[in-house]
Parts: C-alpha cells; sequence; structure tokens
C-alpha cells in the first residue's frame, strides 16, 4: 500500500501515544498541556498528516466499512469465506476491503493502518496468531478486531472476539476415522505449525493418536523447511513436497492427514509421483470441505468447518461493536466440526 502518514507516525514523531493524538483530533484537549498541544502539532504540519473525514464519519457511525485482512485466496477456502463475510456485511448495510496478509505481522501491520486511515474501524483478521502485538498501536486507540479461527490464549494482552470451528475436535475426528481404521503410521501434513488454529489441530492430532494407543512419532510431522513457512499461497505444492519426503522414510506412513484441504490435493499428486493409488496405497483426510473435495478422484474426506456460519458470527459481532461502543470483547466461540467421509480413506491392510 502507499506510504501514507498515518496518526501513528504522528504520534511517534510527537513522543505521545497513538490516543493523545487521537484526543486532540478529536476535540478531547481540555487537560492537555500546551508544550504537549504544540508537539502535536508540529508533527501534524511536518509529516503534512491529514486527518481522515471518512474516519470521523464512521466514529458518528456514517462511514460503512469493514476490513478483512486473509492469508491468501489463493486458497479457495479464504475466497470462499470472504465472500459470507461480504454477504453479510453487505446485508447489515457495510461494505467489505480486503486485504492478502501472508501471515506477515509487518503487512497485515500495513494494511491495518491503511484500512484505518481510511475510516475503518472494524477488521476481521483471518490468520491466527500467536499474538496481537503487532496491532496494539492501533487496538489502543479504537480498532474493533475480530479474530478468525483463534483460541483465547494465556499471554493475551487484549481480549479479542473470535469464531472458528473447535480445531482441535475437528482434527480429532480426522485422526480418530483413520485409527479405527486400523492405520498406526499417520503423516500430518502442514506449513509452519505457528498459528493457533494450526497447534489446535496438532493437539486434536495426538490425542486421537493417544486414544489410540499409539506413541506419537515426531518424524511423522512435516511442516516445511522454515518457521515462516505456511504455504498459503502455494498449497498444493506444499503437500506434494510434505508427502515425498514423508513416505521416503524408512517405515513409512500408511495415512496422511492434511492441515486443510488444498494441502490434501497435493498430498495426491505427490503419491501419484511415486506410483501410488489413494486410497489402496494411501489415505488421505483433509479439513475444510471445500466444494472441490467432492470432484477430485477419488473424493476427499474431509473435516467439514460450517463457514458460513462463522462468518455470518464474525460479522455480525463486529458491526454490533462499531455501533456500540460499550460492547466489550467476549472472548472465542468455536462451532462444531464434522467429518464427511468419502472415498479417499480405506482400511490400512498391512503387507
Amino acid at each position: 500500500m502507499a506510504d501514507k502518514v498515518t496518526i501513528l507516525d504522528v504520534a511517534r514523531a510527537a513522543d505521545v501515544s497513538p490516543s493523545t493524538v487521537s484526543n486532540l483530533l478529536n476535540g478531547r484537549a481540555e487537560r492537555m498541556r500546551p508544550s504537549t498541544k504544540d508537539r502535536i502539532q508540529n508533527a501534524i504540519l511536518q509529516l503534512g498528516y491529514r486527518p481522515n473525514l471518512a474516519a470521523r464519519g464512521l466514529k458518528k457511525g456514517s462511514a460503512p466499512l469493514i476490513g478483512l485482512i486473509v492469508p491468501s485466496v489463493a486458497n479457495p477456502f479464504f475466497g470462499i469465506f470472504a465472500r459470507h463475510v461480504e454477504e453479510v456485511a453487505l446485508a447489515g448495510g457495510y461494505q467489505v476491503l480486503l486485504g492478502n496478509g501472508g501471515r506477515d505481522p509487518e503487512r497485515e501491520k500495513s494494511y491495518a493502518e491503511e484500512l484505518w486511515g481510511h475510516g475503518v474501524r472494524g477488521i476481521i483478521l483471518g490468520s491466527s496468531p500467536k499474538n496481537f502485538e503487532h496491532l496494539s498501536p492501533l487496538l489502543e486507540i479504537g480498532l474493533h478486531l475480530i479474530a478468525f479461527e483463534r483460541r483465547s490464549q494465556r499471554n493475551d494482552q487484549y481480549m479479542v472476539d473470535s469464531f472458528g470451528v473447535d480445531n482441535v475436535e475437528g482434527a480429532y475426528l480426522a485422526v480418530n476415522h483413520l485409527t479405527t481404521l486400523g492405520h498406526q503410521r499417520i503423516g500430518f501434513v502442514s506449513g509452519s505449525i505457528r498459528t493457533v488454529n494450526r497447534h489446535d489441530r496438532l493437539v486434536g492430532y495426538k490425542r486421537a493418536l493417544e486414544e489410540a494407543n499409539i506413541e506419537f512419532d515426531e518424524s511423522l510431522i512435516w511442516q516445511g523447511k522454515s518457521d515462516i513457512d505456511f504455504g498459503d499461497a502455494e498449497t498444493m505444492n506444499m503437500g506434494r513436497k510434505g508427502t515425498v519426503a514423508l513416505l521416503a522414510q524408512p517405515n513409512p506412513p500408511t495415512a496422511l492427514f492434511a492441515i486443510n484441504d488444498m494441502v490434501a490435493f497435493g498430498t495426491y499428486a505427490g503419491a501419484r509421483d511415486l506410483g501410488l493409488v489413494v486410497p489402496d496405497d494411501l489415505s488421505i483426510v483433509g479439513f475444510d470441505d471445500i466444494a472441490l473435495t467432492e470432484i477430485v478422484d477419488p473424493p476427499l474426506t474431509t473435516v467439514q468447518q460450517p463457514i458460513k456460519e462463522i462468518a455470518r458470527c464474525a460479522v455480525e459481532r463486529l458491526l454490533q461493536r462499531l455501533q456500540d461502543d460499550s460492547i466489550q470483547p467476549i472472548g472465542h466461540k468455536a462451532l462444531s466440526p464434522k467429518l464427511t467421509v468419502r472415498s479417499s480413506t480405506n482400511e490400512h491392510r498391512p503387507n
């Protein structure tokens, strides 16, 4: 986005908090020291900052915009989520500004600051980050944030509303299905497991193994080559690489649980590269239940997310808070997942 001067830049230049700048701009400076006012006004002049009229209009309820920052619409799941968010927002009289943040804190921060500068006071964040430190300046001056698929964490500094599927339960359902079919060696294919929702899916994976009296094997967890390689823009290629790597082991898995459906489609390709047939040689389970799961060959067994309901809950809650600043965040609400069994899984038949 453009290098536009924001209220945060003014605050840094004047050596004050963003809320202090906001107080001056909105006529709440009766008790402010003259020297502080001077520093802020000088910073505004030097930086060429122009208060956004849309921002002031939104505070009065007249600028109907919300923001949506997702990892990448290259994953159809987030494209579908964005469409449902837009439908609910339009029904409530709001339009949606969309950004692809790539799970990069700096990029998400840049998008959020730009949205704030355009008068957006409410954002839905789809990356499920470990914390909200990169957005803390905006949260301190009044940004309303709704998180997608992010269970509240013990060390959270900010209480944020969140809506999503129960990721622990969803992963448990997927892996329990595989253990019930007799699989003992079950691979976990993911990008970096440095988000709350992915960590929860790993917890569910481990829980299902423990219940089936299967010892956890770290070598069966594949998560790319770096901590920042989430794979959102290249999900199928990541699934392909992970499958080839896991199946190259001396004692390879007979089944795979993929972190999402696009990764699962990549595991199909990886299996094909090795001359294996799904599900005769390798059982595969995905997560999300996007439309393509029914038309791949074989149709994919996967965990269904109630994506339309999640979007509705998130948008309705955000609009409530935008229209009434006194409404406080209530934390995380987890919706129930559902396992949809198709033809990509089969009973394990030991050689």
